[in-house]
């Protein structure tokens, strides 16, 4: 049962993927944009881990929203060349109006910005959504419990973030796989420090730690899809 699921869930995002290409330039679906996380404060773990988790938890996300087909995701490449390019990441903190003119400039219609805290295993997740066309924010929203719950945490904050911005809900067989879908903490905080290494441009060093979550952790297809990407097979 839980193979069709996972299946069912598979054939939902290619059949996204496949109406995303065809749309082409005539996509008229809603844009999210997701920024990356900040590390509200967390205690407990390494410091490069909680570097990490700003990308992974970023990442996660968007992977979360784009099961939906009803919204266009901003791909985090596209977003991160933006803001290096207009050198928005340099005065620090995110917030709402920042959000927002990011948002815009990649055309999206919301825009997904906000923080995470672990206190030694109680982990929390903040997030804000931006109205980029007024600049207000339009929800906020937490989840909160045990670091080893982050992946399902994740879940619950994609699954809030659609009903909020009025996207239909997942079709339930695509919802029951994600909810189901076990995911332990060390899956994400390796795959986090692969992305990490990923955006800095130290390639090898990535592939090294997707290869070992892709190996370690099978269940975690998202690690095998970025070394695709890479070019590795």
């Amino acid at each position: 049962m839980r193979r069709q699921l996972i299946a069912a869930a598979g054939l939902c995002l290619g059949l996204a993927l496949l109406g995303a290409g065809t749309a082409g330039a005539q996509d008229n679906r809603p844009g999210i944009a997701v920024m990356a996380f900040e590390n509200s404060g967390s205690y407990g773990q390494d410091a490069e881990d909680f570097e990490a988790l700003t990308v992974g938890v970023q990442q996660m996300l968007m992977t979360e929203l784009g099961m939906n087909n009803a919204a266009r995701i901003v791909d985090r490449a596209q977003l991160n060349a933006l803001i290096a390019e207009q050198d928005l990441g340099a005065s620090g903190r995110v917030d709402q109006n920042t959000a927002a003119r990011i948002g815009r400039l990649v055309g999206a219609k919301y825009m997904i910005f906000g923080s995470f805290t672990d206190f030694y295993g109680d982990f929390r997740i903040d997030a804000r959504i931006v109205d980029t066309e007024t600049s207000e924010i339009v929800k906020t929203t937490r989840v909160r419990d045990s670091r080893e719950d982050m992946y399902q945490l994740i879940v619950q904050m994609g699954e809030t973030i659609m009903e909020d911005v009025d996207l239909p809900p997942l079709p339930e067989a695509v919802r029951e796989a994600r909810e189901s879908r076990e995911l332990p903490a060390e899956a994400l905080t390796l795959y986090s420090r692969a992305l990490f290494f990923q955006d800095r441009g130290q390639e090898d060093r990535a592939i090294q730690l997707f290869r070992r979550v892709q190996t370690e952790f099978p269940e975690m297809t998202e690690a095998t899809e970025a070394l695709q990407q890479l070019g590795q097979t």
